[in-house]
């Protein structure tokens, strides 16, 4: 029996400049955001929109979930240690997660009071209401400009990402319910912007919340194919069976697969089970979608697999 482990970089891989860069950006937007909070509140207060209201509470959640996201970003550049061999990688995930969930809660609510006040609508001052609009909108331009560059990192990052431009996409809602009141005195048009500030944050948030589930349950990334892995390993020369094959995600860009390898007994006579591990490495870390560079292969015999409790989840 023989073992195998790659280890093609470091545990803190996303840690570093790229981290530390994402780390000011976040910091520079969470400032902008949390001007749009009070901005927003202020005017939220001074017309009674729920457009406003919501767009506000939706900056809420940005601010927090930026701030969380920012406290993310500072433990994810902490190193590995014996007691955590991953170190803090995974906090991006559980902080895209938690903001997901604040911005479907938002979007709830703001869909119940959306449709309440269909019914019974306020009175709402539209230049009030514009002046506020675009005053956030403006904000939240801002906020995107800083985090663009930066939003394909990782999923904290692209969390923060979506939710600013959601909350630049509710600024202008509320821009356009303002002009419509004031051109129009169509009242129900803030309601109505405020329904469509939830349409835009729910789908949003259900799938954040669904890709950072997927993390956290160790799916198998979406984009990888273990039974393509399996042929693959399959054809290489000496390989006999493949099993207990599992593959998982441990944060962004650090895919992570592991099997065991039954391979002909004069392998580990002639020198060619060195050969069989790098092969199997080669192949897993440059044929398919996602590039898996973190690997722990197991070599065996057929004797020693017969051994073997049955107990693989993917046999």
């Amino acid at each position: 029996m023989g073992a195998g482990h790659h280890h093609g970089h470091q545990h803190t891989g996303g840690a570093g400049t790229d981290a530390r860069a994402n780390k000011r950006r976040l910091a520079w937007a969470f400032g902008v955001t949390a001007a749009i909070v009070v901005i927003q509140f202020v005017g939220a207060l001074f017309t009674g929109s729920l457009a406003l209201l919501t767009d506000t509470v939706h900056a809420i959640t940005d601010s927090t979930g930026l701030l969380v996201a920012l406290i993310a970003s500072s433990l994810v550049l902490r190193p590995a240690t014996d007691r955590r061999t991953w170190g803090f990688r995974r906090v991006e995930v559980l902080a895209a997660l938690g903001q997901a969930v604040l911005l479907l809660a938002v979007g709830i609510y703001t869909a119940i009071e959306g449709v309440r006040r269909l019914w019974t609508p306020p009175e709402i001052p539209g230049a009030e209401l514009l002046l506020f609009g675009v005053l956030g909108l403006v904000a939240n331009v801002v906020a995107m400009a800083i985090l663009a560059s930066s939003r394909a990192s990782n999923f904290n990052m692209r969390a923060a990402f979506l939710e600013v431009l959601n909350d630049a996409l509710g600024s202008l809602g509320v821009i356009v319910a303002a002009i419509v009141i004031l051109t129009t005195g169509f009242q129900q048009a803030d309601a109505l912007a405020g329904l469509l500030i939830a349409a835009l944050i729910v789908p949003r948030a259900v799938v954040i919340m669904r890709e950072t589930m997927a993390v956290l349950m160790e799916f198998t990334p979406s984009n990888l194919d273990l039974d393509a892995v399996r042929q693959h390993i399959l054809a290489l020369d000496h390989v006999k069976d493949v099993h207990d094959l599992h593959a998982s995600t441990v944060a962004t860009g650090l895919p992570t697969l592991s099997a065991h390898v039954v391979v002909k007994d004069e392998c580990f006579h002639d020198g060619h089970a060195p050969d069989v591990l790098l092969d199997i490495r080669d192949c897993v870390a440059q044929h398919f979608e996602v590039s898996v560079e973190h690997t722990t292969f197991q070599l065996e015999t057929e004797r020693f697999r017969a051994l073997e409790p049955n107990c693989s989840a993917h046999a």
